[in-house]
């Protein structure tokens, strides 16, 4: 069975960090770009970072320089480094990964919360 399985979510205090990963198992073949969405209670579900195979990149405008996405492509593996957490992040953090054959999957969510 084709999943995402993401942890490392948690509750922290704001300025503090977080690292998210999300790991790929089953029959995902092939992918493309890893993504990670969030998204906060009474919000639409918003893209946060974004990797592709060829190691590029993309952010939001409102986690540029303190959110840093990666991956290893041997292990189908993506991660999110939170630096500088502000209360404003806290959400249900998704990851996404998309293959070349046009197939979309996502992880089951991984709540963060920033708060003191």
């Amino acid at each position: 069975q084709a999943q995402l399985e993401e942890s490392g979510g948690g509750l922290v205090q704001p300025g503090g960090s977080l690292r998210l990963s999300c790991a790929a198992s089953g029959s995902i073949f092939s992918i493309s770009r890893m993504a990670w969405y969030r998204q906060a209670p009474g919000k639409q579900r918003e893209l946060v970072a974004t990797i592709r195979i060829s190691g590029s990149t993309n952010y939001a405008d409102s986690v540029k320089g303190r959110f840093t996405i990666s991956r290893d492509n041997a292990q189908n593996t993506v991660y999110l480094q939170m630096n500088s957490l502000k209360p404003e992040d806290t959400a249900v953090y998704y990851c996404n990964a998309v293959t070349s054959l046009g197939q979309t999957f996502w992880g089951q969510g991984t709540q963060v919360t920033v708060s003191s």
